[in-house]
């Protein structure tokens, strides 16, 4: 298996620290509102990498954690006159929601950064004592040149950052030994959450949370770091400054990076009324429809997202669950239940796009040719599967096909379906939760419906539904 390592810039044979076990950390979102669908790439992207580990038989051990202190979370307490706690969690319940009607699987550990201070504050200590840091009225300051690699991942040179990059220096720049120098901590301002250390009441800096949850969850040296291109620098570059200096070791070996989503070929903005959340697209579209989009590209590659690439997208999944239906009632009512020498030549064939499949994904997680494979396989389904067919030839190749889709996170089992009264009733009684003011078992209806492919939308003149 070969991954593309943003550190060396090339592929290389996947290795593990220890054998048949893989060490992943993936950095998650700040919690300050619901998450957009550029939150929602490698979210998806990183748990297909996860199931791919998985189909293979690898143990893994997959930490993401949620930024739960920051200045946009404070923000937002201030304008909703509310605790920041308040707006973390409320958020983090929503990404959630949102996380499991993308099949995404439930992380080995979601670490929050408010629960890991102490541990943040000991790794902070650590580099002041190494000579890394040094303290300046209550700030704390990473010093950047004293780390002889900066640069390695983003291959950026440090001069040339100085020179060009004025929009990198952060504030403070009159206490600082160098303008490049990065903040560990930093005292508290008025009505912010703070925590206590040694150098004054404050929080920590962003990098310094995720150096110190991927140690305690996974030990000083992990397999694979990953995210989102924007995060190779200063986010990435400065997780290994932290945590090299202070572990004295390699941080990571394999770094991944998923490529930018664009929306209608430009980048995603509120100025330009093109930012979507994934809310607002499962009003729209069942998840599954957004996350077959988001695989049918390789992840390293920009991603546009578009209504129509997103109606494609429908059409070609639907291929897939026809497929897997009609194997379904074939099956049911299949009269024998005995291969035939031609059905066992047939499934030895089946196995081709298997391979395929496997090869694609070996090759750095190329779900768009993963994907070709899956659609070869639903051709063969379609050619040789009937009625005259034994239930277990059908079985067989139900069984290859969920397997699969199941890498790619695809749920091919059809939602049960629902008479219009019993969505109409289930609406009566959400509508009368709400005027109880019982909002999380309104939320949980809806929550319901949506699981049955039923989405509902708030209008003026009442409560619409539709079918997914």
């Amino acid at each position: 298996m070969k991954i593309y390592n943003t550190l060396s810039k090339r592929k290389e044979e996947f290795v593990p620290l220890e054998e048949g076990k893989v060490k992943m950390y993936v950095c998650g979102p700040t919690v300050y509102n619901f998450i957009h669908i550029g939150n929602a790439r490698p979210m998806i992207v990183f748990d297909t990498v996860r199931r791919y580990f998985e189909y293979k038989g690898y143990d893994v051990n997959f930490v993401s954690n949620f930024t739960d202190v920051d200045d946009k979370i404070i923000k937002k307490a201030i304008e909703e006159g509310v605790t920041a706690d308040e707006i973390s969690k409320r958020y983090i319940a929503e990404c959630k929601k949102d996380m499991e009607a993308m099949n995404i699987k439930p992380a080995t550990k979601n670490p929050l950064a408010t629960e890991e201070i102490c541990g943040m504050v000991d790794m902070i200590q650590t580099l002041i004592d190494k000579g890394y840091a040094y303290e300046k009225n209550g700030t704390v300051y990473y010093r950047t040149r004293k780390f002889k690699d900066y640069g390695k991942l983003s291959h950026k040179n440090l001069d040339d950052l100085r020179s060009g990059e004025r929009t990198l220096l952060v504030t403070g720049e009159d206490e600082k030994e160098d303008p490049l120098d990065f903040v560990l901590w930093k005292p508290k301002k008025e009505g912010e959450p703070a925590w206590k250390s040694p150098w004054s009441e404050g929080r920590p800096g962003w990098h310094i949370e995720c150096s110190e949850m991927s140690k305690k969850y996974l030990g000083e040296q992990i397999d694979i770091h990953a995210g989102g291109e924007d995060l190779i620098f200063p986010h990435h570059e400065n997780e290994i400054a932290q945590s090299e200096a202070a572990n004295g070791k390699e941080f990571a070996k394999y770094w991944m990076h998923n490529g930018f989503l664009n929306i209608d070929n430009r980048k995603m903005s509120k100025s330009l009324g093109n930012f979507f959340t994934v809310r607002e697209i499962s009003e729209k579209y069942d998840l599954q429809i957004l996350r077959f989009f988001m695989l049918s590209a390789h992840y390293r590659s920009p991603l546009n997202f578009s209504a129509d690439l997103m109606e494609s997208a429908k059409t070609s999944l639907e291929r897939i669950l026809t497929a897997a239906e009609n194997l379904r009632f074939l099956s049911k009512n299949a009269a024998n239940d005995t291969l035939t020498d031609e059905e066992n030549e047939l499934l030895d064939k089946s196995l081709e796009y298997v391979r395929g499949f496997e090869k694609a994904m070996d090759d750095d997680f190329n779900t768009a040719d993963a994907i070709a494979s899956v659609f070869d396989l639903v051709k063969f389904i379609n050619t040789t599967a009937d009625g005259s067919r034994s239930k277990k030839y059908l079985d067989s190749l139900y069984e290859t096909l969920s397997r699969l889709t199941d890498v790619l996170g695809i749920i091919i089992d059809r939602k049960e379906e629902i008479l219009d009264e019993d969505i109409e009733a289930m609406i009566e009684k959400r509508q009368a939760a709400r005027k109880e003011k019982n909002f999380a078992l309104a939320d949980q209806i809806r929550d319901e419906l949506l699981a049955k492919g039923i989405i509902l939308e708030d209008t003026r003149e009442g409560v619409k539904w539709k079918k997914a």
